[in-house]
C-alpha cells in the first residue's frame, strides 16, 4: 500500500481518532499522576506497590501506542518526527524498557542506573515521563482557543490562581504520610508555609528539608521550586500571549517597554526558549556543582551526590535558597568549599539577571548577530540590568567586607573574606543561600541586607524585590527633580512620566506591604526584636529567604503572615504591574492645574 493510499484511507477517521486519543491521554495522564502520588505518598505494602507500578507501566505503554497512532495519522510523518523528536525519544525509552522488563526479564532502566549507584531510578523515570505528558497536555489545553472562551477569566486572576493551585497541591503532597519523617506527618500550617516558600521561590523554612523530608518529599520540594521559578516567566508568557482580552502587559511588567526591550510576551517560541535556556543552565550548573563538592563532603552513593547537585543547582538558578544541609552552605562540610560557593553564586546571578537580558546577551542567535556586527551594543534593557546589578553587587561586597571584617569574617584570610563578602552580596539579591551565620551579623549589615533584598533582582527573572529597573527609575526621578529638569533621561532615551508613576507605585506598594505586615508580626511575635522581624518580613516579601534564625520559632499566626507576605511579594507586584499596564480610557478634558506644597 502506497503512502497516498494509506493517507486517503485514514483521512475520514482522522478527526475522530485524534479526539479519542486526546481524551484517552487526558484521562490516563491524570490517572498516572494520581497513582504515582498514592504510591509514593501513602502505600506501604510491597504487594500493593507492585500492583500500582504494573498499572503505571501499562499506562506508559498506552502512551507509546498513542504516539505511534499519531505518527500514522499525521500525513507529514517526517516533519512530525522532527517536531516531536524529544517526545519520540521518551517513547522509545519506554518501549525498550517495557519490552526488556516484561518480555525479556531485563529491566533496562533499573539495571543501567543501579550500576551507576543511583537508587529509585525506576520511580524517577515514571515520574519524569508522567510529568512530561502532563506538561504536554497543559500546553495543548491552554492553546485551545475554545478553552479560553469558555473559561473567561481575567489574566490577573489566572496568574494568581496558578500560584494558589501550585501552593494547594504542594500543601496536600507535603501532608502525605510518606513525604516526611515525622511520626504524625506534617502540620497543616507548616505544610502551607513550606509549599508557599517553595512555590514563591523564597527559601524560608520552618523545618530542615534535608532531615525532615523523605526523598519523596525532597523531590516534591524540588518540583515546586522549579515550577515556581518558571511560574511567573512561563505562565505569564503563555497566558499573556494567548489571553488577549484586555491585556496590555508587555514590558510594563518591569519597565520593559521603556527600556527598549522586546515584548516579553510576544516573541515567537519564547516559552520554548525560556524552558530550554533554564534547563541548559541548570544542567551545566548541576554538572559543575557535582565536581566541586570537595573530597571532605561524603555521600552515601552516586545517586545521592547527583540528586544533591541537581537540587542545589535548581535552587540556586531559581533564586530559591533551599538547601539539603541544616545550615545551608554554612554547614561544616561545605563551609569552606569556595569553588562550590562561586558556582552557586554564578547560577544565582544568571537566574536574577532576567531572561530578556540573557536572551539578548547569551542566546546563540544574539551571539552570531553580534559577531557579524560587533559594533552593535546590547539592548538598553540589558545594559541597564547588567550595570545596575554590577553596581549593587559591588556596593554589597564592599559594605559587607568592611562591616563584618572584624566580626563574621575575622577568622578568614583576605581572599576568603572577599569571596564570602561577594557571595553574601549576590545572595541578598533574592537567593537566600548564606555562607555565614546570619544571626551573628551586626545591625548595620542587616540594614544593608534589607536594602539589597528590597531592590531584588532584575525584571523577567526568577528573583523577587521591586526589581533593579524600578529602583533605577525611582532614583533617576529623584535626581531629575532635585536638578530641576523636566525630562527623565537614560541611555540617550527619554523615560515617559507615566513610567515614573508606575515605578513609584510599585515602590510605594512594597513599602506599605512591608510596614503593614511588620506591624502585624510585632503583635503576633513580640518575643523577637523589631530588627529581626523587619529582616524576616523584607526577606519574605522580596522572596529572598535569608533569616536570622527565627522562622521556625514564629507563632502559627506569624508563620501565616510570612506565608501571605511571600505570596504577595511573588504575585502582588506582577498583579500591580498588570493593573498599571491596562490601557486607561482616554479623556478629552483636563481639570485646571493647581500647586500643593511638598516637602
Amino acid at each position: 500500500m502506497s503512502t497516498e493510499t494509506l493517507n486517503r484511507y485514514l483521512y475520514d477517521s482522522k478527526l475522530k481518532a485524534y479526539a479519542l486519543m486526546r481524551r484517552t491521554t487526558y484521562i490516563l495522564t491524570t490517572l498516572a499522576i494520581a497513582l504515582l502520588i498514592y504510591a509514593h505518598g501513602v502505600v506501604e505494602s510491597p504487594v500493593e506497590l507492585r500492583v500500582l507500578y504494573y498499572a503505571i507501566d501499562a499506562i506508559l505503554a498506552i502512551f507509546v501506542f498513542i504516539y505511534l497512532l499519531r505518527i500514522l495519522y499525521n500525513f507529514e510523518r517526517i516533519k512530525f518526527l522532527r517536531r516531536t523528536w524529544f517526545e519520540g525519544l521518551l517513547m522509545a525509552v519506554i518501549l525498550v524498557n517495557q519490552v526488556g522488563t516484561y518480555l525479556l526479564h531485563f529491566p533496562v532502566i533499573f539495571i543501567f542506573f543501579d550500576r551507576l549507584g543511583i537508587p529509585l531510578s525506576v520511580e524517577l523515570y515514571r515520574i519524569a515521563i508522567s510529568l512530561y505528558m502532563l506538561v504536554l497536555l497543559l500546553i495543548e489545553l491552554f492553546e485551545t482557543r475554545v478553552y479560553h472562551k469558555t473559561l473567561q477569566l481575567q489574566p490577573t486572576i489566572t496568574f494568581i490562581m496558578s500560584f494558589l493551585l501550585l501552593i494547594f497541591t504542594g500543601t496536600c503532597l507535603f501532608m502525605l504520610p510518606k513525604m516526611s519523617n515525622a511520626p504524625d506527618g506534617m502540620r497543616l500550617v507548616d505544610a502551607i508555609f513550606m509549599a508557599t516558600s517553595a512555590s514563591c521561590i523564597t527559601g524560608l523554612a520552618v523545618v530542615d528539608p534535608g532531615t525532615y523530608f523523605t526523598f519523596a518529599g525532597q523531590v516534591v520540594l524540588l518540583m515546586l521550586v522549579q515550577l515556581g521559578g518558571l511560574g511567573i516567566l512561563t505562565f505569564a508568557t503563555f497566558f499573556a500571549s494567548l489571553m488577549r482580552q484586555g491585556l496590555g502587559i508587555k514590558q510594563h511588567v518591569a519597565m520593559h517597554k521603556l527600556m527598549e526591550g522586546e515584548s516579553l510576551f510576544s516573541t515567537k517560541g519564547l516559552l520554548r526558549k525560556l524552558i530550554l535556556l533554564t534547563l541548559t543552565i541548570e544542567a551545566v550548573g548541576a554538572f559543575l556543582i557535582f565536581h566541586t563538592w570537595g573530597p571532605e563532603v561524603e555521600f552515601s552513593n552516586l545517586g545521592t551526590k547527583l540528586f544533591y547537585s541537581v537540587f542545589h543547582a535548581v535552587s540556586a538558578f531559581c533564586n530559591a535558597g533551599f538547601s539539603l544541609y541544616p545550615e545551608g552552605l554554612y554547614t561544616a562540610p561545605i563551609r569552606n568549599a569556595y569553588v562550590l560557593h562561586m558556582m552557586v553564586a554564578i547560577l544565582i546571578m544568571f537566574g536574577g539577571i532576567g531572561f530578556p537580558t540573557m536572551l539578548d546577551v547569551l542566546s546563540p542567535q544574539a551571539m552570531r548577530k553580534r559577531m557579524d556586527a560587533p559594533w552593535q551594543n546590547w539592548k538598553l534593557l540589558s545594559r541597564i540590568t547588567i550595570y545596575t546589578s554590577a553596581a549593587l553587587l559591588l556596593f554589597g561586597t564592599i559594605f559587607f567586607f568592611f562591616l563584618e571584617y572584624f566580626n563574621t569574617l575575622s577568622h578568614l584570610s583576605f581572599v576568603e573574606a572577599l569571596i564570602t563578602s561577594f557571595f553574601q552580596s549576590v545572595t541578598t539579591r533574592s537567593s537566600g543561600f548564606s555562607t555565614v551565620d546570619i544571626s551573628a551579623l551586626s545591625g548595620p549589615t542587616l540594614l544593608i541586607f534589607m536594602i539589597l533584598m528590597f531592590i531584588g533582582a532584575s525584571p523577567g527573572s526568577t528573583g523577587g524585590g521591586i526589581k533593579t529597573t524600578t529602583f533605577l527609575v525611582v532614583l533617576l526621578s529623584v535626581l531629575t527633580t532635585i536638578r530641576g529638569r523636566d525630562n527623565l533621561e537614560v541611555g540617550r532615551r527619554t523615560i515617559p512620566h507615566s513610567v515614573s508613576y508606575k515605578a513609584f507605585s510599585v515602590f510605594t506598594f512594597a513599602v506599605l506591604i512591608d510596614m503593614s505586615f511588620l506591624f502585624l508580626l510585632s503583635i503576633t511575635d513580640a518575643q523577637y526584636d523589631i530588627l529581626r522581624l523587619a529582616f524576616e518580613q523584607v526577606s519574605a516579601f522580596a522572596t529572598t529567604g535569608l533569616s536570622t534564625g527565627i522562622t521556625a520559632g514564629l507563632s502559627d499566626p506569624g508563620k501565616m503572615i510570612i506565608a501571605v507576605s511571600m505570596f504577595t511579594g511573588r504575585v502582588g507586584t506582577l498583579t500591580l504591574a498588570l493593573a498599571l499596564s491596562t490601557r486607561a480610557k482616554s479623556t478629552s478634558y483636563k481639570y485646571p492645574p493647581t500647586h500643593l506644597p511638598v516637602g
